[in-house]
């Protein structure tokens, strides 16, 4: 009986050690080598500081940036430890009035804007954490932004030409605009 309690003990130890150490280490070490931005989190990099990663949402509501998509997280806005949709069905009187909120906000930055609002510029993704938006997002805001900045439309648009991402191997998923790029792009110019 002895002798197989201590088998047991030894077994958890070396598994402990394998799958509890080792196996991490080398599975970061090889991160590090293989990927290192991603493996350090995709961070954007400015003046020698982190100001933000590429694979998280931040939230803009300053009419001269373009606005990424709204953030279901609690207790504020792109929160990456409590990434969550909002779980809100499309019949829930919540959903709809987040929707109609987001809807005036975008009115009330460009008023004069009668087209129709992108559906990804009012509802948020399931993490609550996109980090970027459709191009039809990028097209109904590019004006707002390039009188806000002095810009010619044109010239807002051929940054966001330049700042877009086509689908994923060619196929998957649909092209889109990384809002925080975007942004930085605009601010560099």
């Amino acid at each position: 009986m002895g002798k197989l309690i201590r088998s047991a003990i030894v077994m958890l130890l070396l598994m402990t050690v394998i799958t509890g150490v080792a196996y991490p280490l080398a599975v970061t070490g090889l991160a590090q080598v293989l990927f290192p931005s991603q493996a350090n989190g995709s961070l954007i990099v400015k003046d020698g500081r982190p100001i933000g990663s590429s694979l998280m949402g931040q939230s803009f509501d300053d009419p001269r940036y373009f606005w990424g998509r709204p953030s279901a997280t609690t207790p504020q806005p792109n929160n990456g430890t409590s990434s969550t949709g909002s779980n809100l069905g499309p019949t829930n009187p919540a959903l709809t009035d987040a929707a109609k909120q987001r809807i005036d906000a975008l009115h009330a930055a460009d008023p004069g804007n009668a087209a129709p609002i992108p559906v990804d510029l009012v509802t948020a993704s399931g993490s609550g954490l996109d980090p970027d938006i459709s191009l039809a997002a990028a097209d109904y805001q590019a004006a707002r932004v390039a009188r806000a900045r002095g810009l010619s439309t044109s010239q807002v648009k051929a940054m966001v030409t330049m700042a877009t991402t086509g689908r994923q191997f060619g196929v998957l998923g649909e092209p889109r605009v990384n809002v925080l790029k975007l942004n930085l792009a605009l601010d560099g110019r």
